[in-house]
């Protein structure tokens, strides 16, 4: 098989969009609508062993790395992952590695779980927004029943069994108000890997739903997560937005679809093997195909796909072109670019706003970072200057004011007490 030209991730809904949860903002339960005649949302054994051994053809890299989503992967049972390992390490070809993340709401992680994804090196994104009453407005079971305490426990059982784990949290209206409140609940946790995920909630006709994080909203909650993060926790916290950001000015390419000129390298395999341009465009307008009919490697290669891909570009309003952060935006997801720009133009990002403020106010640090980094200089010197920056661009500060650094502590007890630390 003639592997695929480029880096490629697929998103594989072996459940499709069945789920144990009824999250209030979550666009992907309406996909079971799309098989309606369909009793039994399960990829087979026959399909799953035939997906495998395509991706594997598939893949151009070293590496390969499968993406296990849903609804909830979990309801598929234990068993079913010991199967997906075992076809994996028969079709593994020699001197490769084979990768697996997955994608899970916690719900029903337990200590067998848990043992099993550190013994087969899971990568394991756990969904998390924030403290309890904040992740609890939206993230609620069949039953209406909270769900953060599951959640949580499952948090400290893959840290018990050490499995990497990065929490996602989407940003709602409603948790976007207390950014403090949200990233100091990751830290006193222990998370270590995190990503904030912007809420759009489409309605149609350029409308978005009342759970849809406004974007001036979302700018602000990125740049205060933002300030305190820069001064204490670089090495620490991996804020995957920011390190992302950092990215242009390393010279090195987004990582990520939505922040590349280019997408299209992260396709959508659903339960019965169709293949779907991005999991956001899960619509018969964006089915690409089906693997039983035309080969993962095809699909991948589809003009179809690399249309889509091109689109993302192609389709930047003129605003956003002479933007002075698009290198570091590129216009954002496609399917958030709902509004019109100042004169009127179709496309424009619905967190546009939000976006530009973000990147603006957080440019100069991220210069100053990428030259730390590429200099090899630690990163706690970096934190030190901005402190000592700080705190004599405040010599007012009353010894009990809160500290300009944004710590939230007393200036008598930070910075003042001592301002190169």
């Amino acid at each position: 098989m003639v592997p695929a030209s480029r880096e490629f991730q697929v998103m594989v809904k072996p459940i499709g969009a069945v789920c144990n949860l009824d999250c209030q903002y979550c666009y992907y339960l309406e996909k079971k609508d799309l098989y309606p005649k369909r009793e039994l949302f399960r990829l087979a054994d026959d399909l799953l062993e035939r997906y495998i051994v395509q991706h594997i053809g598939a893949s151009p890299t070293q590496a390969i790395l499968f993406s296990w989503h849903g609804g909830e992967p979990t309801l598929l049972g234990l068993d079913y992952f010991r199967r997906i390992v075992e076809l994996q390490r028969k079709h593994r070809p020699p001197a490769r590695e084979i990768l697996n993340g997955i994608q899970t709401n916690g719900a029903l992680l337990d200590e067998e779980w848990c043992r099993f994804l550190a013994a087969e090196g899971f990568f394991v994104g756990l969904s998390m927004d924030g403290p309890r009453e904040l992740h609890d407005c939206y993230r609620i079971d069949k039953h209406e029943k909270a769900t953060h305490k599951s959640v949580q426990q499952a948090f400290r059982l893959l840290q018990r069994h050490r499995v990497h784990c990065d929490v996602l949290c989407v940003v709602h209206n409603q948790n976007v108000r207390q950014p403090t409140a949200v990233y100091r609940f990751f830290k006193d946790i222990g998370v270590r890997f995190l990503q904030f995920l912007p809420l759009v909630v489409r309605r149609g006709n350029g409308a978005v739903g009342a759970q849809t994080v406004p974007a001036e909203a979302y700018g602000a909650f990125l740049c205060t997560i933002f300030d305190e993060w820069v001064r204490h926790d670089l090495g620490r916290v991996n804020i995957h937005n920011f390190d992302e950001a950092t990215r242009p000015f390393l010279g090195m390419e987004h990582a990520v679809c939505v922040s590349r000129q280019i997408c299209g390298n992260i396709v959508v395999l659903e339960h019965n093997g169709d293949v779907y341009s991005c999991d956001h465009f899960v619509d018969q307008e964006h089915r690409l195909g089906n693997i039983c009919e035309t080969p993962l490697a095809e699909l991948l290669e589809s003009p179809a796909l690399l249309e889509f891909g091109r689109n993302k570009r192609a389709r930047l309003p003129g605003y956003c072109r002479q933007c002075d952060v698009l290198v570091l935006c590129n216009g954002g997801c496609p399917k958030d670019r709902l509004a019109r720009t100042p004169t009127g133009e179709e496309g424009l990002n619905h967190l546009c706003s939000g976006l530009k403020r973000f990147y603006t106010h957080s440019r100069p640090y991220l210069q100053k970072l990428a030259w730390h980094r590429r200099s090899g200089e630690p990163m706690e010197s970096y934190m030190r200057m901005l402190k000592s920056e700080d705190a004599a661009a405040a010599p007012q500060a009353n010894r009990n004011d809160p500290c300009p650094c944004g710590s939230g502590r007393k200036y008598k007890k930070c910075c003042r007490l001592n301002p190169a630390s």
